[in-house]
This record gives structure tokens, C-alpha cells and sequence, in this order.
């Protein structure tokens, strides 16, 4: 394709103001400085605000910043020096130089990880550790100091977490807890709330439940819930909640044809990740670069997937006026799933539930409640039945043959049956 040469305009964006800036425009100007300690302890005024601040510099550690919540300057100076010497003694004897609860570090976690998601850099399991925080380490931890946390506490939070789950966590959730409370201790020790050289004790993550496999659907409910998606998407709703809808029916299609982790890897395609592939006899197939957990891989789609693309393309206003042919030969760096305006919805988690809950088919024949994450392991069912290599459809899905031994080994002697008999 012929490029075309773009004439290059440059524009003068103002950088934002530092933290130093900033805080400088919120010093007070009609209040001097105070200096203690040969400059490692100032004291300053904020605009608006009666009180003094203070901030005093430690070897590694940079400005540390506070209030002492007086508007008299000797008791300001004296709390300020006494602060710093504490600090100091606290650094000589290898412990945090400022004394936290549990509190900030895990409020400041969730405030750092809703940034990172809500700049589209974050990972889909951050929002697994912010409910973590929110509904179990913050309501048991949050008034302990840091470096008060001991084994003991731990255990305690364990069996109390486990009475308000009502159940043993699966190992995989373990893992998600214990990544969460990884992440807050970083935070603590990153902001000098905790010495690196305080033990920190760990979260239990081997005596979870086994993970079991999540119900798939069987042929004859795959071939019910495409027709009945025909129109249940274009029923009740307005606006994005109709447009919601339709993009589900292609969503969950999309999972159907490809095997593809919903979520990390469907939601991250775009245009520029879909082409063509031709084999050596001349076929022509659908292929799609997905990044998720395990990495990065090329998957082939089944002819189907063509026609949902197609449907995507359509409603897109980039792509409406073109053929699918010149949708993938212009390589566009937008996702494939996303609303008219041009952004993408967070998740269809809840659509989906809705949409089983109205076709019957939210719960299996044993009452287990299908999930998006059952549109995989029907793929990975479907395939092995099919007959399909398990070598072949681990590296299609991005995953190990011991991790599909682990859940469909009696599926696959059934499957060789005319082999084995």
C-alpha cells in the first residue's frame, strides 16, 4: 500500500508542574522559611492554612513531608527536630523511618493500581487484588502499624477470611491474596513506611482447594445460545447498554471460534492484530496475535470468526466504507471491541450473566454457574473431541499440555477411543 507523506506540525504543549513546583505555589510567600539542623529540617507554611509543615531530609530516603498541626513556631520547631532525630535513630537501628498503619500503604496501593487501569496500562487482575483490599486486608489490617504485622496476625486474618467466605479458597485465589498483599508491602517500603530488612510475614498459598474445571457448554446449548443471541441483542436497552449487547454477540463468538483468554487477550485485540494467512496449498485462514498472561502468540481463528469480524468492521466508523480485505491490509491500532464513540467497555462479566440468565443456560446440570471463562474450556472440549493433537490446541490457547492433561485427561483417552480399542 502506497503511503502517503503527512506534513509534520509540531505544537507546543505546557509541561505539568513538578511536585516541587506545586509545592512551592502552596508555600506561603508572606511566611519566611525556617531552616533547622544546618538545612535537613524546614519549616513552612502552606497557602490557606494556619498551621506549619515541615519536611526533613534522610540519607536514601529523600524529603519527608508532615504536619505538626500548630500554628505556634517553637512548638513547630521542636516537634520537626524531634521527628528527625526519631528518624534517624529508626534508620540506625534498621527500622522505617516513619511509623504507618497498614492503612495508607493499602490505600495507596489501590489508588496506584486504579490509575495504571484507568490509563489502560494495567493488568485485568488488578482489579482482583483491589477487592481483595477493599473487603478483607483493609477491615482486618487497616489499624496496625506496619511493623506490628506478625505470623500470628496472619493466621488469624486467614481463618477469619475463610469464616467470611464460608468456604476454603481455591489455590488460585490464595495466589491472588497473597499478590496483593505483596504489592501493598512494596508500597510500604518503597514509601520508607517499613525497612527492606523487616520480615514480612507471607500469606498461606498451598493449602487451597483444588481448582476445578469450569462447566462447558455442550454443542446443542453452543448452537442455542448463538440463535438466541440473534435477538436478544437487539432487544431491550438504549444507548450503550443496547450497544453493549451487540458487541457481546461477537464477544463471545469471537471466544467460541478462537479458544482465546477472554478478558486479558480478546479485549486487547485490534484491527492491525487480525490478517490473512495462506498455507502452502493455497487456503486461506484467519489469524490473530493475542498477548496475555503466558505471552505472546499468533492463533488461528475458524471460518466462522470471519463473519463476526465483518460485523465489527461495520460498526466501526473507521471501517464501514471499507471490504474486511482493506480493514487488515490497513493495519489500524484500534480495538476491535469497542462503542461507537470509541471507547471500550470494561468487561462483559455481568452482560454475559444476564444473557444465560434469559436463554437457561446460566447453570450446568450439576448447578454450576457458567462464567465468559467457560466459552474456553468449551473450545478446548470441542477440539480434544475433535480429535485435535493436544500439543496442538495447548499452543493455540497459550497454555501447557500438563495444565490440559490436569483437566481434560479422561476427555482425551475418550477421544482416541477407535485408537485404543
Amino acid at each position: 500500500m502506497r503511503e502517503l507523506k503527512q506534513t509534520q506540525l509540531t505544537y507546543f504543549t505546557p509541561q505539568a508542574p513538578s511536585r516541587k513546583q506545586l509545592l512551592q505555589q502552596r508555600t506561603r510567600t508572606d511566611t519566611p522559611l525556617i531552616r533547622l539542623r544546618d538545612g535537613e529540617v524546614v519549616l513552612y507554611k502552606r497557602s490557606g492554612t494556619a498551621a506549619w509543615h515541615c519536611r526533613y531530609r534522610l540519607k536514601e530516603h529523600g524529603w519527608i513531608r508532615r504536619s505538626t498541626r500548630t500554628a505556634n513556631a517553637e512548638i513547630a520547631t521542636q516537634q520537626a527536630c524531634e521527628w528527625y532525630d526519631e528518624a534517624r535513630y529508626r534508620l540506625r537501628a534498621g527500622l522505617a523511618p516513619e511509623v504507618k498503619r497498614f492503612r495508607d500503604a493499602a490505600l495507596l496501593t489501590l489508588q496506584d493500581m486504579r490509575r495504571d487501569v484507568a490509563a489502560g496500562t494495567g493488568k485485568r487482575v488488578y482489579v482482583d487484588y483491589c477487592r481483595a483490599i477493599e473487603q478483607y486486608f483493609i477491615p482486618f489490617f487497616g489499624n496496625t502499624y506496619l511493623a506490628n504485622i506478625t505470623h500470628a496476625d496472619v493466621e488469624e486474618f486467614e481463618a477469619w477470611r475463610n469464616q467470611q467466605l464460608g468456604r476454603v479458597p481455591a489455590t488460585s485465589t490464595l495466589l491472588t491474596y497473597a499478590a496483593a498483599w505483596a504489592r501493598i508491602n512494596a508500597v510500604a517500603v518503597q514509601r520508607g513506611w517499613m525497612s527492606p530488612m523487616t520480615p514480612v510475614p507471607r500469606l498461606t498459598v498451598s493449602n487451597g482447594k483444588r481448582a476445578q474445571s469450569r462447566p462447558a457448554f455442550s454443542q446443542e446449548e453452543v448452537g442455542k445460545i448463538r440463535a438466541f443471541m440473534k435477538t436478544w441483542c437487539t432487544g431491550d436497552g438504549k444507548g450503550k447498554t443496547a450497544e453493549l449487547r451487540v458487541l457481546l454477540r461477537d464477544y463471545v463468538e469471537l471466544l467460541l471460534h478462537t479458544g482465546m483468554r477472554h478478558g486479558t487477550e480478546a479485549m486487547r485485540v485490534e484491527w492491525r492484530h487480525c490478517e490473512w494467512y495462506m498455507d502452502t496449498a493455497g487456503t486461506r485462514y484467519l489469524r490473530l496475535w493475542v498477548s496475555g498472561k503466558t505471552g505472546e502468540r499468533w492463533l488461528i481463528a475458524k471460518h466462522e470468526c470471519v463473519a463476526v469480524l465483518k460485523r465489527l468492521a461495520a460498526r466501526d466508523g473507521a471501517c464501514a466504507a471499507m471490504s474486511l480485505d482493506q480493514v487488515l491490509a490497513a493495519r489500524l491500532a484500534t480495538r476491535i471491541f469497542r462503542y461507537r464513540d470509541g471507547t471500550q467497555p470494561y468487561h462483559f462479566n455481568k452482560t454475559f450473566e444476564r444473557l444465560l440468565g434469559d436463554a437457561g443456560l446460566l447453570e450446568n446440570a450439576n448447578g454450576q454457574r457458567r462464567t465468559l471463562y467457560s466459552l474456553r474450556h468449551t473450545y478446548a472440549t470441542q477440539e480434544l473431541r475433535m480429535g485435535t493433537d493436544i500439543h496442538t490446541v495447548a499452543k493455540q490457547m497459550g497454555t501447557s499440555v500438563l495444565m490440559l492433561e490436569r483437566f481434560y485427561s479422561k476427555l482425551t483417552a475418550t477421544s482416541a477411543a477407535s485408537k485404543l480399542a
